[in-house]
Parts: structure tokens; sequence; C-alpha cells
């Protein structure tokens, strides 16, 4: 059986709207230097008795503990621990591998490096990345803030004086915040390299965070 509609039964979603509102929306931007660091070393070895692995893996990681704890400038932690088994053509397990990892975070860069440097000789770098602290975060949203509020009243008295109204005020508003990090990573081998030559200082520069924050709303404009 075919189905009509009319216009009758179907209400205009602009019927209800009230006349004289704008919806707006502002934003500000800044670029913040990365101000933490995270090092992640690992230590991997094979054997074919996984209890000897597991207790050879935890004495090196507590040897390297032992020399990273005796600095304050570094956080220092342990990571994941994995075991995994390696199979022969048959199907059947012919060893052992086992990898445990020790994170090292810091807002000191150069101590960071200085340490990784150190630890370098019996850990190796798996992966070297920055980030923003909620401090440096929160600062910059601060004034951010401050900015897109401006901006978003700039806009609501420019946009109400081009229609012919005299002034507004504001009927709902939302503040939103945001980052999008570039980061930038220091290669390994330079930690490597650092480790041979017996040099505990690598040269490390974090990249920036783009912090962002968006004010939306609507204003209703008055004669």
């Amino acid at each position: 059986m075919p189905c009509t509609a009319t216009a009758q039964g179907i209400a205009s979603p602009l019927a209800d709207l009230p006349s004289g509102v704008l919806s707006l929306d502002a934003s500000a931007s800044t670029e913040v230097p990365a101000d933490i660091v995270r090092i992640d070393l690992f230590y991997e070895q094979q054997g074919n008795d996984p209890a000897a692995l597991t207790q050879a893996l935890n004495q090196h990681t507590d040897a390297a503990l032992k020399v990273a704890r005796q600095q304050d400038a570094v956080k220092v932690k342990t990571g994941a621990f994995s075991m995994s088994p390696t199979t022969d053509r048959d199907g059947r397990i012919s060893a052992w591998r086992g990898r445990s990892e020790l994170i090292l975070e810091s807002r000191d860069f150069a101590a960071a490096s200085r340490l990784a440097g150190q630890l370098g000789t019996t850990l190796q770098v798996g992966d070297v990345s920055f980030s923003l602290s909620p401090d440096a975060q929160r600062q910059a949203e601060s004034e951010l803030t401050k900015q897109a509020i401006a901006a978003f009243r700039q806009q609501a008295t420019a946009a109400t004086q081009a229609f012919g109204y005299s002034g507004y005020t504001v009927r709902e508003v939302n503040v939103g915040r945001n980052g999008g990090y570039r980061q930038s990573r220091i290669a390994p081998r330079m930690l490597y390299a650092a480790a041979a030559a017996k040099t505990q200082d690598v040269p490390i520069e974090g990249g920036t965070s783009t912090v962002t924050v968006t004010v939306s709303g609507a204003v209703q404009m008055t004669r």
C-alpha cells in the first residue's frame, strides 16, 4: 500500500526557533614546548629453562634499578615483563625468550639522557617520547580561554552590528579544550653511540604540543 505525507503533518525545525539568535564559535591556539621526556629501556635474553630465564631477567633489571636510583632527577620504574616460547619446525618449544623493561621519566632532559647513556651499556633503548605536563597544559589553557572568549565577544559584537542590532545577550556558551601533540623522537642509535663512546650527555629535543581552546554558543541579538 503506497505511503503519502503531507506538509501539514510535518513541523518545520525553524518554526520553533526564536528570531535574532546567532550561533558563533571562536578559538585560540598556541604551541607549547614538551617538558617531559620518557625513555623506555629493555633487556632481552633467551634460554631453555623459563624459571631460570625469569630469574636472570629479574636480576639484570634489579641491577639496573640500583644504578638508576642513585640519582633523584629522573623517575625510574619497571615496565612490561614478557616471556614467549620459540618453536622448531615441528611446532615443539625449543627455547624461551624473555624481555623486561625499565622506564625513565623526567623534566630534566639532560639528566634523563645521561642516565640512559649510562644504562645503555647493559640495556637497549626501545623508545624515546615526549609529552606535556598537566601543569603546563593548564597554564596554557588558562590564557587561551581568555583569548577565545574575547574573540567570541568580538565576533558577537561585529555580527550584531552587521545585522542592524544594537547589542546582544549570551544565551549559551561552551568551552572546549584539546591538544594535538607533534611528537619528536631521538633515534636509539644515538644513545647506543653515546654508551659506546662512554658519553653520558645526549642532546634531546622534545618538540611542541598544540593546545587549543574553543568557545562556541549562541547569542540573542537585541534592538
